[in-house]
């Protein structure tokens, strides 16, 4: 596997993680589907730091804010990607 791939990849996990943890929050019985993008912000930044911190192979980020920024942007491509599926129709 080329080692740029494992970039991408480490970047597009964060993103299922966030998407997950996204789907959690949206199944408890409580209205509280304001705090999805700040959950999956907050989660993929948290992620991001210990992408950097465990020396994961060709993570995009060298320094703790700019792993913190991919994260959050991951983490916030989780909710567009939601948002995606539900206006082009397939999440009714």
């Amino acid at each position: 596997m080329d080692m740029n791939t494992l970039g991408l990849a480490s970047v597009a996990a964060i993103t299922v993680i966030c998407y997950l943890v996204g789907l959690v929050i949206k199944a408890t019985p409580f209205r509280n589907d304001q705090y999805i993008p700040v959950a999956c912000g907050l989660t993929g930044g948290i992620l991001g730091l210990v992408a950097l911190y465990t020396h994961m192979p060709q993570f995009p980020a060298a320094d703790p804010l700019t792993a913190v920024a991919v994260g959050i942007t991951s983490g916030l491509a989780a909710t567009g990607v939601n948002q995606a599926v539900k206006q082009l129709g397939g999440g009714r």
